[in-house]
């Protein structure tokens, strides 16, 4: 009886809770929208992550830079409390910045290693759809993009690199490891094992390649072609990769023109997977910039024409409803981690990564 009146008890509580958070952020996105209505271009944009904009450096600016932190493997599977992966909150916080007149430039902070190539790819995409200019059917300037300034932390390769380029300008330490332009695609035959211990696997298939990188076959039993399509599937992607790199970087060029770095002439006998130094990248016109953080504010604060600023990013909001959200997720989703100080790759077999191999390793 006891614990029956304290889960009661309990109960109501979060109800309670649930009811006065769900008011007071009606009651709260009223107001900001009143109050915000001579700084905004369009609606307040309500579906998906919720954002709240901290300040991280004030000015005493009525201007604003916005910074967007891209920090570790670069997925579209791993969702947050929230039910939102990483591409889902960047889009949310350039949307934010977009909708925002008084935010007048945006700071990509690059530390990845790279990830899956939808991901990073998806971002590539958000990125460059983000300064782009946005024109109606008569060719009428509707809404004018805003720069987006890169700045490479520790790590900046592969996918990390990729979702770089699109950017105005690419800040990068002197140390930073960045390039690793390349596709990767791994897999495990475990076949040999199989034998020694005795399984023997029966597969019922409809076409020769309907197994294809099935890590129980022997490999004798792997079709002649196949190697052959997979390689150009990797080929493919790679090209995509490359054609990213020079797109981007011509586009940043004739925006910067003499200010900033050009791809050098032969730039795509250095895109073969290796990884390149802050400064080796410079050399090779793969960024415009040594420097720090600073020097990227200073760097986007030029481009944006703007004397000072302050310095804002958006961070997630939750609540109870996010907790109590967690008890109806699946028994795999709830797994508890342990911290062992290292994010480590959760490569899954058939996908095609843009990841660099330092990492891997």
């Amino acid at each position: 009886m006891i614990a029956s009146i304290i889960l009661s008890v309990l109960l109501v509580f979060c109800v309670l809770i649930i009811f006065v958070q769900a008011l007071s952020h009606m009651i709260g996105s009223r107001l900001g929208s009143g109050l915000r209505s001579g700084f905004r271009t369009t609606s307040v944009r309500d579906v998906g992550p919720r954002l709240d904009e901290c300040v991280i450096e004030d000015n005493n600016s009525p201007r604003k830079i916005a910074v967007v932190t891209v920090d570790g493997i670069i997925t579209s599977h791993t969702a947050d409390q929230a039910g939102n992966n990483m591409v889902d909150v960047i889009k949310a916080q350039l949307d934010r910045a977009k909708d925002d007149d008084r935010v007048r430039a945006v700071i990509l902070k690059v530390d990845s290693p790279g990830g899956e190539v939808m991901a990073s790819d998806e971002i590539n995409k958000i990125i460059a759809n983000f300064q782009a200019d946005k024109l109606d059917e008569s060719g009428k300037l509707i809404t004018k993009g805003k720069p987006v300034v890169c700045s490479m932390g520790s790590l900046a390769a592969s996918g990390g690199y990729y979702i770089s380029v699109p950017c105005r300008w690419i800040v990068a330490n002197e140390l930073t490891l960045t390039g690793s332009i390349g596709v990767i695609m791994e897999g495990l035959n475990y076949r040999g094992l199989m034998d020694k211990v005795g399984l023997a696997p029966i597969v019922y298939k409809s076409g020769k390649y309907k197994d294809m990188l099935s890590g129980m076959r022997s490999t004798n039993e792997i079709p002649a072609g196949e190697h052959a399509m997979v390689q150009k599937l990797i080929d493919d992607t790679y090209q995509k990769f490359k054609s990213v790199v020079a797109d981007g970087r011509k586009a940043a060029h004739d925006s910067n023109k003499s200010e900033g770095r050009a791809l050098i002439n032969d730039w795509a006998d250095y895109a073969d997977g290796r990884v390149l130094s802050g400064a080796d990248a410079l050399s090779y016109g793969f960024v415009d910039e040594l420097g720090d953080f600073d020097k990227a504010v200073e760097r986007t604060k030029k481009i944006a024409h703007i004397g000072t600023a302050n310095l804002v990013e958006y961070r997630e909001r939750y609540d109870i409803g996010d907790f109590l959200h967690m008890f109806g997720q699946s028994e795999s989703s709830r797994a508890i981690r342990i911290d062992l100080g290292a994010e480590l790759p959760k490569l899954q077999a058939g996908y095609l990564y843009f990841l660099s191999p330092t990492y891997v390793n």
